[in-house]
């Protein structure tokens, strides 16, 4: 067991040393800077204006987690581009199953307006609810 454990032990000294050299030299040698215009945040050379704590919509976030599941898959779909031959017509059929849940999964998302981030969004989903004279009605 000791055998197996002494390259690991050697290699996390090793990692560590090298951390606290590169930070005891980092601080012997650096420069010290007093002045009040370093403690100011800017980015990219630009002084913030403003809070910090910006609340977004919602939607940003969903748009970011739709890109990131369907670039996922997209990288799923080339990954089989290149191993198509090997395959064969096993990996077809799971393929074409594979983008018929993802077109259903868009359709779905589509349908639901999830993808509508204009004013006529919030229109069509007005019509949808029922009004409770429509129910009594009918």
């Amino acid at each position: 067991m000791e055998a197996v454990l002494w390259p690991l032990l050697v290699y996390f000294a090793a990692a560590l040393a090298l951390v606290s050299a590169i930070l005891t030299l980092s601080y012997l040698l650096g420069q010290r800077h007093r002045d009040a215009e370093t403690g100011k945040p800017y980015e990219s050379g630009i002084v913030s204006t403003g809070s910090a704590r910006v609340r977004f919509d919602v939607k940003f976030y969903q748009n970011a987690m739709f890109f990131v599941i369907f670039d996922l898959e997209a990288v799923f779909i080339f990954a089989w581009a290149l191993a198509v031959r090997q395959a064969g017509w096993t990996g077809y059929a799971e393929i074409v199953i594979f983008i018929g849940v993802l077109g259903s999964a868009l359709a779905y998302l589509w349908r639901q307006g999830q993808l509508d981030w204009g004013p006529r969004r919030r229109r069509r989903l007005a019509m949808d609810i029922p009004k409770e004279n429509d129910r009594l009605r009918g």
